[in-house]
């Protein structure tokens, strides 16, 4: 009962506050007469004063110690504490001992343990010892320590005569073992060390004998040994050999079971808790008995074992449960005999109660307990300060008490419990004394917790009588008390479920009837930890990256001690910045790099502060290929078939969609894996279906949506008998290569599939619907002819597999033809149908099927240009050839030239080739609309003028009629001006002045050429006038360096102040070549010595360069040196530095080295003059040579003669595929060049008709749509413009 019992804390504090000291009536007193608290004084209270305690033994030797005589020394331990320091005594079997008084004995310091040298002959140190330690307050005993000094056991000398016995009957050999220190062991050997067999009928006892229930004539024998192990003093003694001598007998007679050990019917064992019991019933008889065990009064325990083949009962760990009636049962064929043992579970003593240290105030009255329980029940003895309890009465259940006690009662108090098993000692050091409280918690300490969690303000007091505790806050009137608050019995303030407004300054308050202290603690209430980012589960692939992010929020005063640590399935991750590392963290994101199936699991987020913590956690999930299957089996073996099973491995999060089944076989291809089935993912077995005469393997793979596995290991291998072909080859091809003859080719069999040896193919013929037998022939190779056969005829042909073991199945019949010959006649009544300028539609009579000779591939239309109808001159153009597959009598032409003489013949074709061609047919193309002008320029400019000039196009299409000039204003608005027209009749006229323009405005020019038909496409160009008080420019005034191409002309950059360059510059221009870019303008009148600057810049290579100063009335300036094919920024600007105010900013391209090479003029080329030449002559050499041998003939050219008999293979017709042709297509068809300046240029072409035929030809569909490619041959020659050649150098009208 604590002091608050007695005064409420009101009046407590009433009288802290007035500084009167405590005063405790009677009934105070009273009240604390009850309080006990632990003996141990804490240190801290040892520091504010000398307090004065009760000696206690803090370390004692073990009760039973053997000095082994390997041992140097043996240490006999006493250790005790107390104040003052106490002093050690010993007593040997009940008499005092001074250890100090042998040489032997080294005594150790302040201690009073004494450690014994051994010097040989030590065995008077045998005994029983007690340590006792004394100070002023009293005497503390240890346990007794039994001291054991071991002899080396030993057998006694004696002579063992020979023992002899008839064959069948028992016999015990005695080994009689010395006593020594236990454990003991028995061994029964032979002189050489050979362990003598123990089966159930010989066995060695408990007791070390050795037992033979019967004899037989192999137990003799004149070196059974018995060797007795002592382990712990590490000695083995043997026992001089025995003699057993088994004289055999003729008439071995059965007996009865006979108990050999124990005697008698009944034993009694008492055995100590704890232990093991052992029961051991050895019988003899003829034939040798069987032991077996019950317990009469109940079960046998689970635990109990039957060693010895069964001759023992083993029960360890033995409990109050074991107590009862076991009984061993011997038997044989002739009887039995029976043994029971009576049970009885002993017990050391043990405690019940005991007494316990305590420290009393004085005038209390103590009441000391002691109890203890043992079988037999342990007899109780109290001692005080190591000395018997005389004066003091002692209670019928062994309890002292003892009132109104002084301080000069403080004592050891000793109580001993003993029974035949054992002896056990319990000490109460009971002190009497009063001390003032003592705070051994420091003052002012600061405490910290987190919102909503509870929190401890330590008030650690010590004093006697108890001191009262009470706690106050600093903004309160009153103590804290309520639920929220709990004060513990030492003094320390609970305060639960804190909040924000609990932080402040409290005071704890204490006190007893020897004085008072106080002291304060701080408390700060913080925010809690938490994550307002928690990590989320996902699920990546194995070898990719993993990122977790956790972001956390906590108070700042925990600023200092936040961090953020990551867990792996409740493990600690640790991170080492290594080159391996794969776990990286920072700024709270975990980054795992390359993840592997092992990184698979739970990772955790923990935020923590000094204070608290807050974790999440989120789940990793490794997606992979699965493992590789397992465990591969065969099973229900066939000669066709076997079934495969296997386990599945690790799908690694993604189920098993199907399993992949290879097979590898031994002969044909070893090493070399194919697949053969493949079963659903659910499946865990398939039934393989087999070819004959294979040593077969068989491997599997998983696949899931991430991919295929690993294949297995492989099966074991299971090779299949050999048995007749079960398929026949397939792709069965015919052909006739010759009018006469049946080219028959097939897929062989695959190795695999031949079943067996002497793989061979019969092939089977027979004209159809004229034949009804077949003709065979048995060939090892895959393919046959049949040789005289008739011109495109039906054949029925069969093709069956056979080896040494029979016949494949039915083969199936295959229907071809035999050979084609060329078509017989040509196409008849040949006609053009003028479609427009560029199309025609061209119409035959079909040639007659009997005619074709074989499969009709469809005709073929030959075409080419006689001439132009602008010109007179006729030659022989360029060819061009289509292909319409199937048996129809009309084709589409496209891509003829406008207003032109035309020449085409058409034929049949069959897989042959080229049927004999018709009769050239003579047509003549409508005029058309020409092309576009070859060139439009800005010949010069002014104010409300700019002057054109143009070339006339190309390629005329008819004859021209005039020309149509329209133009419109382009400034930069999204508004464009009205659109003007001009007509220009006159064909002589190719320079125009536009008038009545605005000045200082852009414009659009549109040029077309016209025929009677109407106006083709136009040919644009722009350009700009003048301000005013700019004299006019005229550009072919200038020498400007000719880069061979069209230049862009732009017009002065907007607001930009120019400031010494007046007047503006006008239409600046950039060209550019491979290597070259030219920058031209045009200035005004004043200030020509002005200067200006050029900066260029390669944009892949980003550095500036800057020219020197150029002088505007220069009018142009040439940047050389530059890389072909890239692109470079151009600046003009005022000042030698790069920066944002240029005058002038375009972005150009030079050309490549292969493009720039057209532009070259290769013609100025002395090289290429030569080259030129000499082609020139040997032209001229051929031709005259052409012309002789043409004479000398007298026949017609080769031309002609490949015209008449053409001779080529049909290639393959898709009549189903087709696209839209049309004429107004300006793109150059497929097998033409598009030269970079527009021309059309001339590809290769023959000079015979059979050129027409020799090539890939385009096909149209069956109404003459045109269908795959356009091949057009065209003339090498560039045309030439008013019979000039058409290089685009500048023209001047």
């Amino acid at each position: 009962m604590g002091f608050a019992t007695c005064f409420s804390c009101k009046m407590m504090k009433m009288l802290w506050n007035a500084g009167v000291s405590f005063s405790f009536s009677l009934s105070a007193t009273l009240c604390l007469l009850n309080w006990t608290a632990a003996l141990d004084i804490p240190l801290e209270a040892l520091g504010h004063t000398n307090i004065e305690q009760l000696p206690t033994i803090t370390e004692q030797s073990p009760t039973s110690q053997v000095a082994f005589p390997f041992d140097e020394k043996f240490p006999i331990k006493c250790e005790a504490k107390g104040n003052p320091h106490p002093e050690f005594k010993w007593t040997k079997d009940g008499q005092p001992f001074d250890p100090s008084n042998d040489p032997r004995v080294t005594m150790v310091e302040n201690s009073g343990t004494f450690i014994i040298g051994n010097s040989g002959n030590i065995s008077e140190f045998q005994g029983v010892y007690r340590c006792s330690a004394t100070n002023k307050l009293g005497t503390a005993i240890s346990e007794e320590i039994e001291i054991i000094i071991p002899t080396i056991p030993k057998f006694p000398k004696e002579k063992n005569p020979p023992i002899t016995v008839e064959e069948g009957n028992a016999v015990v050999l005695q080994c009689n073992p010395p006593k020594g220190i236990p454990p003991l062991k028995i061994h029964w050997m032979t002189i050489s060390l050979q362990h003598i067999d123990q089966d159930e009928r010989v066995s060695v006892g408990l007791n070390g004998d050795l037992y033979f229930s019967n004899v037989l004539e192999k137990d003799s024998r004149r070196d059974y040994c018995c060797f007795a192990a002592f382990p712990r003093i590490r000695t083995i003694v043997q026992k001089t050999p025995m003699t057993l001598i088994v004289n055999r007998t003729n008439s071995i007679l059965q007996r009865r079971p006979k108990l050999l050990t124990p005697s008698g019917g009944h034993s009694t064992i008492n055995i100590v808790k704890g232990n093991v019991l052992q029961l051991e019933c050895i019988a003899e008889g003829l034939p040798t008995p069987k032991i077996e065990w019950t317990r009469l009064d109940g079960e046998l325990p689970k635990r109990a074992a039957f060693p010895n083949q069964g001759k023992l009962l083993k029960i360890s760990e033995v409990t109050e449960a074991e107590n009862g009636l076991y009984q061993c049962n011997a038997a044989n064929a002739l009887g039995k005999v029976l043994h029971n043992f009576q049970v009885t579970v002993e017990e050391p003593p043990r405690w019940l109660s005991k007494p316990e240290s305590m420290i009393y105030t004085i005038g209390a009255d103590v009441t000391l307990d002691c109890k203890a329980a043992g079988k037999p029940e342990p007899t109780i003895q109290w001692k005080v300060n190591g000395v018997p309890l005389r004066n003091v009465p002692v209670s019928i259940d062994n309890q002292i008490v003892r009132r109104n006690v002084k301080k000069t009662d403080s004592a050891v108090y000793q109580c001993e419990a003993s029974n035949k098993h054992g002896t056990i000692l319990a000490s109460a050091n009971i002190l009497v004394m009063n001390l003032p409280p003592m705070l051994l918690t420091d003052n002012n300490l600061e405490y910290a917790a987190v919102e909503g969690k509870d929190v401890l303000l330590d008030c650690k007091v010590f004093g006697s009588p108890h001191p009262v505790v009470e706690w106050d806050r600093e903004d309160s009137a009153s103590p804290v008390q309520g639920p929220k608050y709990f004060i513990y019995e030492n003094g320390s303030l609970n305060i639960k479920n804190t909040i924000k407004e609990d932080s402040g300054l409290y005071t704890c308050l204490t006190g007893n009837t020897e004085g008072k202290a106080a002291i304060t603690a701080i408390l700060d209430i913080r925010d809690a930890t938490q994550i307002v980012e928690p990590p989320e589960n996902i699920k990546v692939l194995r070898g990719s990256t993993a990122q977790f992010t956790c972001g956390a929020k906590y108070d700042s005063a925990s600023a200092n001690d936040f961090q953020v640590s990551w867990n792996k399935d409740n493990e600690e991750i640790t991170f080492i910045h290594t080159d391996n590392s794969r776990f990286y963290v920072e700024d709270g994101v975990l980054q795992i790099i390359n993840v592997s199936s092992e990184d698979q699991g739970n990772y955790t987020c923990v935020a923590s502060t000094a204070l608290d913590q807050a974790q999440e956690t989120a789940a990793l999930i490794v997606l992979d290929v699965p493992d590789p299957p397992e465990d591969l089996k065969l099973s229900e073996p066939k000669n066709t078939s076997v079934r495969l099973n296997w386990t599945p491995g690790n799908s690694h999060n993604k189920p098993i969609t199907e399993f992949i089944v290879e097979y590898e076989e031994s002969r044909w291809k070893p090493g070399d894996w194919h697949e053969l089935v493949r079963v659903a993912g659910n499946h865990t077995s398939a039934l393989l279906k087999l070819h004959g005469h294979v040593d077969y393997q068989f491997r599997v793979s998983a696949v899931n949506e991430i991919g295929r596995s690993q294949p297995s290991d492989p099966s074991d291998r299971y090779k299949t008998l050999p048995r007749a072909p079960e398929n026949n080859p397939g792709g069965i091809v015919m052909e006739g290569n010759l009018p006469n003859e049946i080219h028959i080719k097939w897929e062989p069999l695959k190795p695999i599939e031949q079943n067996g040896p002497g793989l061979e193919y019969k092939v089977s013929w027979r004209r159809k619907g004229v034949e009804d037998n077949w003709n065979e022939e048995i060939v090892k190779r895959h393919s046959f002819f049949i040789r005289n056969t008739p011109t495109f005829e039906p054949y029925e042909i069969q093709i069956q597999a056979i080896n040494h073991l029979g016949f494949g199945p039915e083969p199936k019949v295959v229907t071809g033809f035999s050979g084609e010959d060329f078509p017989e006649s040509a196409p008849q009544n040949v006609a053009v149908e003028i479609m427009n300028s560029t199309v025609i539609k061209v119409n035959w009579l079909r040639v007659p099927q009997e005619n074709i000779r074989g499969h009709l591939g469809g005709y073929r239309v030959h075409w080419w240009k006689v001439r132009s109808l602008l010109e007179e001159k006729r030659g022989h153009s360029e060819k061009h050839s289509l292909t319409f597959p199937g048996d129809r009598n009309h084709g589409m032409v496209p891509g003829l030239k406008p207003f032109s003489e035309y020449s085409l013949i058409v034929m049949a074709f069959n897989g042959r080739g080229n049927g004999p061609a018709s009769a050239p047919f003579t047509f003549k193309t409508p005029e058309g609309v020409p092309e576009h002008p070859a060139l439009l320029r800005v010949a010069s400019f002014n104010k409300d003028s700019i002057t054109l000039l143009w070339v006339p196009p190309l390629e005329q299409n008819g004859i021209l009629t005039g020309h149509m000039l329209q133009y419109q204003l382009i400034n930069d608005t999204e508004e464009l001006g009205n659109l003007h027209n001009i007509t220009i009749s006159d064909l002589t006229v190719t320079r125009w002045k536009v008038g009545g323009l605005e000045a200082s405005s852009k414009y659009k020019f549109y040029m077309s050429a016209c025929t009677r038909v109407g106006c083709g496409k136009p040919i644009t160009e722009e350009g700009i006038t003048t301000m005013e008080g700019v004299v006019a420019s005229d550009t072919n005034s200038r020498h400007t360096p000719d880069l061979s191409i069209p230049t862009t002309t732009l017009s002065p950059v907007a607001n930009v102040s120019l400031s010494s360059i007046e007047p503006a510059l006008l239409n600046i221009s950039s060209s550019v070549s491979d290597t070259k870019a030219n920058i031209s303008w045009i200035t005004g009148m004043a200030q020509k010595e002005s200067e200006f600057y050029i900066a260029y810049m390669n944009n892949r290579k980003g550095n500036w360069k800057i020219s020197e100063a150029v002088n505007i009335s220069q009018n142009f300036h040439i940047i050389e040196g530059l890389d072909p094919g890239s692109e470079y920024t151009i600046r003009l600007m005022t000042k030698n530095w790069v920066d944002n105010t240029s005058i002038f900013e375009d972005v150009v391209e030079t050309r490549g080295k292969a493009y720039a090479g057209i532009y070259d003029g290769i013609s100025t080329q002395g090289w290429f003059i030569g080259v030129m030449c000499a082609v020139a002559l040997l032209t001229l050499i051929m031709l005259i040579a052409c012309f002789v041998q043409r004479n000398k003939g007298g026949k017609y050219s080769v031309k002609e003669k490949e015209d008449l008999h053409p001779d080529l293979e049909s290639q393959g017709i898709n009549e189903d595929t087709f696209c839209e042709y049309s004429d107004n297509d300006e793109k150059p068809l497929k097998g033409s060049l598009e030269s970079l300046d527009g021309e059309m240029k001339a590809a290769e072409s023959g000079d015979s008709l059979a050129g027409y035929a020799d090539e890939e030809h385009d096909q149209f569909n069956e109404d003459g749509s045109f269908i795959g490619e356009y091949a057009a041959h065209r003339n090498k020659g560039p045309v030439g413009v008013n019979g000039n050649s058409k290089g685009l150098h500048p023209v001047t009208a």
